[in-house]
């Protein structure tokens, strides 16, 4: 054991990080076996290998480096995975909860240090600031069952900012009582660099975001963007007086809609943190705890007792308080205590902060009892929050599945989407838009097919598409959906389309529209006609001029009667995913009736999805819309088959419409479901399966009416 000791701590950084990677992946296993959550292993691992345990490392700067980023890392996706219309429909109960869990642990805490330890009222308001902020420690739990948009988990993190601003605007004006410069001065300076700071993120950030995107696709350079972003903010926030976790959070707020929860740039985000950054965090704190003061030292127990309890119980008295006021469900109480009470990076930097205070000649306002009782608080609260957590996050979804299993009886929901994918360049526009679109909770693949001409040059273009095809599974892989591929060589595209979409069980297609004219002139192309008037499911074609992150709101058309039509709510449903992933407005325009019953299923099903509702008297009004729709927008037209409730003649003229008015527009038209099956089968000579684009009493008319026109232009 002594030659052992010899080699330790470990100062090379390969096996450094070696050390680190495995407790990475055996604490989670350990900790499992234990039926403790893995984040107390992180912590635990950390007091064990640190140099107040067996000394194995060092806590050297990349500890330091990497567990900053990790903090970063927990407020920034905090602030991304936020659904900022529930924020603002509950401004007041974020207030409300931010003051409490400020207020309360604040007064508490400062009450007993001063009564109970002794120390002076600064040190005691100190203590009470390090008392009144949170760290959101652990938050990875949500992720891992999918809680992240709870009603509970977002108020709790709203509430975290706000007692965390609030504590560090309390611990500048502390620091400022030291400063002869103090004063007025000091904080109208502070107020206007602060309200620099935040207007200038709001109007850069955005634009920046949209700029890059748009013009910049590789995943590399994208999550370097993000991240750039995330750094410039924490170190603005820094400058201006306050931690660079604050301005983590703030960055994330913003870049929210710009990064929809299931894209494979959010994931790639979620996963090298999760990985990486997040742990190497948690194992940092775990090596600043310090078990041989509480051992030598009855003083320094009763310091972290009684500083760990009046905090905690002042976090608790203000969840179940404000889960009292907003009359939520016991387990949400929990959930809103478990998240508010820890304490990690905050607490470390406002301690940090006191012990650099010279109060008197060679004494500082934060002696070492006070470290070490407040380090070894950070150990308690991050054991009572993980575990707490973990449990209120299992009563909520046993609460929901029963609530499921009562309320809606299960229905039998066929969504399979099939994206039909030829071209490279539009291709993994097509999978985003599926990921968007599909139903996260059935966690069902999507299937990519590319259909080869049965001709002279079918081998080529079979290996081509069975290349693209493996680029869209990897893209899909990237977001943790499954994808079943398939290259089908028809003699006819549309038929082999159909096939496939039976094969596959498929509930609906979706599919970029016709934009080669090279290939052929007319609006859909060779097959479309043939395919949407086939099949009775839906389809939808689509062309978009930007990324679907950059756009900014959505607008549908709407025909009359569309209600009445079978595949009314699926078309809604997934226009309703779309605008609720990318966090945009959606406008809905057609008559009052449809409006109506559309506002009452957005309002009961998606009531987070911000949707404007504009009457259209009739379908001519349609090529008027086009004035209103920018490059950043998407333009939705619902349109029907013919011989359905919803088809009218005005739809005749849809193609030329679209080509006139809508050139260089996002552009999505959908054909909902139909009754019946399909007429593949069932055709015969009575009963064409293909109808022209154009046909001969179209011709007329346009002749009738050129020749009437004519003696005018010659006059």
């Amino acid at each position: 054991m002594i030659l052992l000791a010899t080699y330790f701590p470990i100062a090379d950084p390969t096996l450094i990080f070696f050390v680190v990677l495995l407790i990475v992946l055996f604490a989670p296993i350990i900790m499992g076996k234990l039926r403790i959550p893995h984040i107390i292993g992180m912590v635990l691992a950390g007091i064990l290998i640190g140099p107040y345990g067996l000394n194995v490392l060092q806590r050297d700067e990349s500890f330091e480096l990497f567990g900053r980023v990790g903090i970063f890392y927990i407020m920034f996706l905090a602030g991304l995975e936020m659904d900022l219309e529930s924020v603002k429909k509950n401004t007041k109960r974020f207030i409300i909860f931010g003051l409490l869990t400020c207020v309360i642990p604040l007064m508490l805490t400062y009450v007993m240090s001063m009564t109970l330890l002794g120390y002076s009222g600064k040190a005691s308001f100190l203590l009470g600031c390090i008392m009144a902020s949170n760290t959101l420690i652990a938050y990875p739990i949500i992720g891992r069952y999918g809680l992240q948009r709870n009603s509970s988990v977002m108020l709790s993190v709203g509430s975290s900012m706000i007692s965390l601003f609030l504590s560090l605007v309390m611990l500048a004006a502390l620091v400022g009582t030291f400063d002869e410069n103090s004063g007025v001065v000091f904080w109208l300076l502070f107020a206007v660099k602060l309200a620099v700071y935040m207007a200038g993120c709001i109007y850069l950030i955005p634009r920046l975001t949209r700029y890059f995107l748009r013009r910049y696709s590789d995943r590399v350079m994208q999550y370097i963007f993000i991240m750039a972003v995330m750094f410039l903010s924490a170190a603005l926030s820094s400058l201006i007086g306050l931690e660079g976790i604050f301005g983590a959070f703030f960055s994330g707020l913003i870049l929210n809609r710009y990064i929809p929860h299931v894209s494979p740039l959010m994931n790639r985000i979620e996963f090298i943190g999760n990985a990486l950054f997040i742990p190497y965090f948690l194992i940092g704190v775990g090596m600043l705890i310090d078990l041989h003061s509480v051992l030598d030292s009855a003083q320094v127990i009763g310091i972290v007792l009684l500083i760990a309890f009046f905090g905690t119980f002042g976090k608790a008295l203000a969840a179940y308080t404000s889960a009292i006021i907003f009359r939520l469900p016991k387990a949400e109480g929990h959930m809103m205590f478990g998240l508010t009470s820890a304490h990690a990076a905050g607490a470390i930097a406002m301690t940090m902060v006191g012990m650099r205070i010279e109060v008197a000649p060679g004494v500082m306002l934060v002696n070492n009892e006070m470290l070490n009782g407040v380090v070894l608080m950070i150990l308690v609260t991050c054991i009572v929050s993980t575990m707490m957590t973990d449990k209120a996050a299992k009563e909520i979804i046993f609460r929901e599945k029963l609530n499921l299993d009562i309320d809606h009886k299960p229905q039998h929901d066929d969504e399979k989407i099939l994206v039909c994918v030829k071209y490279p360049e539009i291709a993994p526009q097509l999978v985003y838009l599926s990921l968007l679109m599909r139903n996260e909770k059935l966690s069902r693949g999507l299937v990519a097919l590319n259909v080869v001409y049965d001709g002279q040059n079918s081998a080529v273009e079979r290996e081509q598409g069975l290349r693209l095809l493996e680029q869209l599974e990897r893209q899909a892989s990237a977001s943790e959906v499954m994808m079943q591929t398939q290259v089908r060589l028809a003699t006819n595209i549309a038929n082999g389309i159909k096939h496939a979409f039976r094969e596959f069980g498929c509930s609906e297609i979706v599919m970029g529209m016709h934009v080669h004219t090279e290939v052929s002139p007319k609006f859909w192309g060779e097959f479309i006609q043939s395919l949407y008037n086939g099949l009775n499911r839906q389809i939808v074609l689509t062309r978009f001029e930007q990324p679907l992150s950059t756009l900014r709101r959505i607008q549908v058309a709407v025909p009359s009667r569309a209600e009445f039509e079978p595949g009314f709510h699926r078309w809604l449903e997934r226009v309703c995913r779309l605008a609720g992933q990318l966090d945009c407005r959606i406008q809905f325009h057609g008559r009052q009736e449809s409006l109506s019953l559309i506002a009452q299923y957005i309002n009961n099903v998606h009531p987070h999805v911000r949707g404007e509702y504009t009457p259209m008297g009739h379908w001519n009004e349609l090529p008027k819309l086009a004035a209103g729709i920018g490059k950043d927008q998407l333009f939705i037209v619902i349109t029907a088959r013919k011989g359905t409730i919803s088809y009218k003649n005005a739809l005749e003229r849809l193609p030329d419409e679209l080509t006139q008015y809508f050139a260089g527009t996002n552009l999505m038209i959908i054909f909902p479901d139909q009754y019946g099956d399909t007429k593949e089968d069932s055709m015969s000579f009575t009963e064409a399966q293909h109808y022209e684009e154009n046909s001969v009493y179209d011709m007329l008319s346009r002749w009738i009416h050129t020749a009437r026109k004519a003696p005018k232009n010659n006059d």
